[in-house]
């Protein structure tokens, strides 16, 4: 099943480290030219996922609710990344997240549908250092979450399958607090929520890690997140949940 998953993955992992790389780059330069701080993290997430999937009107609605475990044998492929900058009390952050999962599930006694689902979401925030001491602080962000995504439906019993693909930008406020425990240990927590009918219904997430600075470049951290998305636009629908802890590996610079 990891050889499988591996050979399945490869494009879209190349394609992630490609970008990984070219923003490392590009960012130590940016950095080192305008006196920015900065940090870039890219990181596994061990996401169970849960909701509802309609990609199209008149189409048969699959719900479904899934372990991680499940989740990985459904799982096609993913890339996570989370970067984070500041210039004095200015600050800047960005995650970029894709997974792309198939699944078959039950519509009616008797009669099954199979799934695929690619969803991709790109969240670009800005904003104040409002609290900035040695020990604490909370930075107050805006920005916009943009989601793609492609969602198709077969029917084996009917001969027939379609799908279509979603883009759309949600407006989002968020809040990140930075709590350091002593010199080596840190609680980083960081919600948003947005949507506001714009793009979806409503988009929110949270994220609460643990992290630990091993030398002056490079930090670890462990922690669980949660992001949920619903979605619905003339029959389509896309009400989707994603949780799990979450293992990240940031160089700071």
């Amino acid at each position: 099943m990891v050889q499988s998953y591996l050979r399945r993955s490869r494009p879209t992992l190349q394609a992630g480290i490609s970008v990984l790389a070219c923003c490392l780059v590009s960012s130590v330069a940016f950095a080192q030219n305008t006196g920015w701080q900065g940090q870039i993290t890219p990181y596994v997430w061990a996401t169970g996922m849960g909701g509802d999937i309609r990609p199209f009107t008149g189409a048969p609605t699959i719900s479904y609710e899934r372990s991680f475990s499940e989740t990985l044998k459904d799982l096609d492929a993913a890339f996570f990344v989370n970067a984070f900058a500041r210039k004095e009390r200015f600050v800047v952050a960005g995650d970029l997240l894709y997974a792309s999962l198939s699944r078959k599930g039950q519509i009616y006694p008797g009669i099954s549908a199979r799934g695929k689902l690619r969803l991709g979401a790109l969240t670009l925030t800005g904003g104040y250092r409002a609290i900035d001491d040695s020990w604490v602080t909370l930075d107050v962000m805006a920005g916009a979450r943009v989601w793609r995504a492609r969602g198709a439906v077969s029917v084996p019993v009917i001969g027939e399958q379609k799908s279509s693909i979603q883009t759309f930008v949600d407006p989002v406020v968020a809040l990140r607090a930075n709590v350091k425990l002593d010199p080596s240990w840190s609680v980083l927590a960081y919600g948003d929520i947005g949507g506001f009918g714009a793009g979806s219904e409503k988009t929110k997430q949270f994220a609460l890690s643990v992290n630990y600075q091993v030398n002056e470049n490079i930090y670890v951290s462990t922690g669980y997140r949660y992001l949920d998305l619903d979605y619905r636009h003339k029959g389509t629908r896309l009400d989707t949940k994603l949780t799990g802890p979450f293992l990240g590996l940031t160089w700071k610079f």
